[in-house]
């Protein structure tokens, strides 16, 4: 199916993939606590953006690059790491009542999660490496077949992210019921971000 050897398992790989906890999930998660349902669909389109920029990224073979150029790779991977580890320590250094970190309007938002999902380069390897595993040669259509691949990518993002903000809204109107779990959260987000940065700054 346009030139992607056995599409089921595309879709279901894509779907693990995104139930994975990372920094995109959190992004989500803390935007649609804070800005509601539009600002979990600005971070949701935010991620999808960021996706569509590494994914094309590597079909152009920026990947290629990157393994040629070590340092490159290595500036932005820390660079990446410093902008979580300063996300998440503002997270818990905020005071009860502070202005929230993530700004409420759903255009900060898309930009937040965009930035994280940009800044996160080992995804540009990642995608030059998982492509070619469900390419089928013999019926490969060149940009089309990738194009089916980063559409497919979109849609099933945007489900998983829908999904992800209406169940996350639900709950964080109980959740704001309770101030203290709420700061408890927030708290604990930070330290999933710093953790995070921590994560890509010492990977291989």
């Amino acid at each position: 199916m346009f030139g992607i050897a056995d599409y089921g398992a595309f879709v279901a790989a894509i779907v693990l993939f995104l139930l994975i906890p990372g920094p995109g999930n959190l992004a989500l998660i803390t935007s649609t606590s804070k800005g509601g349902i539009r600002g979990g669909l600005a971070a949701t389109f935010g991620v999808i953006l960021g996706d569509q920029v590494l994914m094309w990224a590597a079909v152009a073979g920026v990947s290629a690059v990157l393994a040629a150029y070590p340092a490159a790779f290595k500036a932005v991977q820390w660079l990446g790491a410093a902008y979580l580890a300063w996300l998440g320590l503002k997270m818990l250094l905020a005071k009860p009542g502070a202005a929230p970190i993530l700004n409420i309007r759903p255009s900060h938002f898309l930009r937040q999660a965009l930035t994280i999902t940009l800044l996160n380069p080992k995804a540009i390897v990642f995608y030059m490496a998982f492509f070619p595993l469900f390419v089928d040669p013999a019926r490969h259509q060149g940009l089309f077949t990738f194009g089916a691949m980063a559409v497919t990518i979109a849609v099933l993002t945007f489900l998983y992210g829908l999904t992800s903000t209406l169940l996350t809204h639900f709950l964080a109107a109980r959740i704001r019921a309770n101030p203290r779990i709420s700061a408890t959260l927030e708290k604990l987000a930070g330290t999933f971000l710093i953790a995070f940065g921590i994560k890509l700054a010492i990977s291989r």
